[in-house]
């Protein structure tokens, strides 16, 4: 007799949700960039262009490299993403502190500067190699009914390794650049080891076993696939079209998405159950979407748009939050204070962060509420997402206070980490789970192309703004109000320094709300098409 797979929610199931957890605390680093990149930039004399280039560079390697560790761990397993995380967060984050603390007190030579962009495009390397190893084996190991809230745990720690990581740092090291690159660089590193050791893939049961042999009665799905119990402690099997079942009275055939629950000797005998196993297969498996079909398929570029959109909007924020929190800081502000200014930003790197977790795990509930309980595809949560964004860069725009800056960014925090959270949820009920990394790493793509284009342009237009403050009449007021900035590139001119990129960026997320809601309506139609063609 074959050795029964680990009950759901078994101790090999959770220690790998726990693992995968820890794995994608450590991918989130990237979230972190703002805690550190002004004082990069005044240390290495590095303009607010410059900078944006180097956070870029992270995350150019997280997307980019996102189909070939997807295609890796598809057919490798774990082993050789969590193997490579390890050695580029070591390189990448270590490298940068190097340069760091070595600064001569000029301007970093183009090699210098070169180094920094390995460094930090490494350290992205990393992240989605850890990332893609902790999705993909834990959305393997739980079932499709819990996969939202699941991709949604898992995800969290993207969205909380920016504020974990500061916390240490601000408590352990205050205001010590060259401690939070070593934190990062070792902090990062060391839980790919234990990830080696714990994160696995848990074989679920196949439809219809009996986990428990003390159960009388078993949950059967229906629609597309619905599993029937034959005896207690056999094996059972999916009816499909051709075999003859024998008609229960009583009983009436239950809704999609729902499950009765049937006394065993009520159905099929204990042989012809053993017959149905060795001969049938499901009705219907669900999509298996990949490859170059996956390049023809419109629901591809339509995902992927709004990706580009919504994700690259996100991603010039979170690269630029510590540049704006001292522009507005700077603004008006005589007594410029160094220390204050960096609790400031700080404190939108935290906010960011807790309010990215919570995003991840909110979307998983309500993702999985509105499949279950209203019957809806998961597709309508992209239009939840998309209001979120939209809400949150017309915040942004409206802020003229650093005091008030933790609204905008707690909103654009928990509209960021609800889209990573849904979209890979997404990916799989349209493209199937079979090629879940790959496919997503193809679509996790598209937040580069948006991300490259807005923080270009955010930093080009800050470092505008801050040549006009340079050029100015050296008059008394343009003398008080520069004394104390940390850099010559410091735009003291508040939310008019950056304000055009934002209003860039609100009308690109009023252009993916569009998107989202046509996107839910167009899978809705498709389902029922589906089910009437079952039917």
């Amino acid at each position: 007799m074959e050795p029964q797979p680990p009950a759901l929610f078994s101790a090999p199931r959770i220690l790998t949700l726990l693992g995968s957890i820890l794995l994608s605390l450590s991918s989130g680093t990237n979230y972190i960039y703002s805690a550190y990149a002004p004082q990069l930039g005044v240390r290495l004399f590095l303009t607010h262009t410059q900078l944006n280039v180097i956070g870029l560079a992270g995350n150019v390697g997280i997307y980019i490299s996102g189909p070939a560790w997807g295609r890796v761990v598809d057919s490798r397993g774990p082993r050789i993403p969590l193997i490579s995380a390890f050695t580029c967060f070591l390189i990448g984050y270590l490298g940068m502190r190097y340069i760091y603390d070595n600064a001569t007190g000029s301007s970093i030579s183009f090699l210098h500067l070169f180094v920094l962009i390995a460094c930090s495009f490494m350290t992205g390397l990393a992240g989605n190699a850890s990332l893609a190893a902790a999705v993909n084996t834990t959305v393997k190991s739980f079932p499709e009914t819990s996969r939202g809230i699941i991709t949604g745990l898992v995800l969290s720690g993207v969205g909380l390794s920016a504020f974990f990581f500061a916390t240490v740092t601000s408590i352990a090291f205050p205001g010590d650049i060259s401690a939070l690159l070593l934190v990062l660089g070792l902090g990062t590193a060391i839980p790919m080891l234990l990830g080696l050791a714990i994160v696995r893939q848990i074989p679920l049961p196949p439809p219809g076993i009996v986990l428990d042999r003390h159960e009388e009665y078993q949950p059967i799905p229906s629609g597309d696939a619905a599993p029937f119990i034959s005896g207690n402690n056999s094996r059972t099997s999916l009816l499909d079209h051709t075999e003859h079942v024998h008609k229960v009275s009583n009983h009436s055939v239950p809704e999609p998405s729902t499950a009765v629950e049937l006394a065993s000797d009520r159905i099929v005998s204990r042989r012809s159950s053993i017959r149905s196993t060795n001969h049938t297969k499901p009705v219907h498996d669900g999509p298996n979407v990949y490859g170059k079909q996956l390049w023809l398929t419109p629901d591809f570029y339509l995902i992927c748009i709004i990706m580009s959109l919504l994700g690259g909007s996100g991603i010039m924020y979170v690269n630029n939050v510590g540049s704006i929190s001292q522009a507005l800081y700077a603004k008006g502000n005589p007594n410029y204070d160094e220390l204050e200014a960096s609790q400031w930003q700080a404190a939108q790197v935290s906010t960011l962060s807790v309010c990215n977790f919570a995003g991840r795990i909110l979307i998983g509930l309500i993702a999985d509420l509105m499949r279950i309980r209203l019957r809806l595809p998961r597709a309508y949560c992209l239009s939840i997402v998309s209001t979120l964004f939209v809400i949150s860069q017309l915040s942004a725009v409206s802020v003229n206070n650093v005091t008030h800056l933790w609204k905008a960014t707690a909103l654009l925090g928990l509209a960021q980490g609800s889209l990573f959270g849904i979209a890979p949820t997404i990916v799989i009920d349209w493209f199937g789970l079979s090629h879940l990394s790959e496919n997503w790493g193809f679509v996790s793509l598209s937040p580069l192309v948006g991300g490259n284009i807005f923080s270009l342009m955010f930093g080009r237009n800050l470092d505008s703004h801050a040549s006009n403050d340079d050029t100015e009449t050296y008059s008394s007021l343009s003398l008080a109000r520069r004394s104390g900035l940390p850099s010559d590139h410091q735009c003291s001119e508040g939310r008019d320094c950056y304000v055009s990129s934002l209003y860039v960026t609100a009308t690109a997320c009023l252009i993916a709300l569009g998107l989202s809601v046509w996107a839910g309506i167009r899978n809705q139609r498709k389902t029922e098409e589906a089910k009437r063609e079952v039917i």
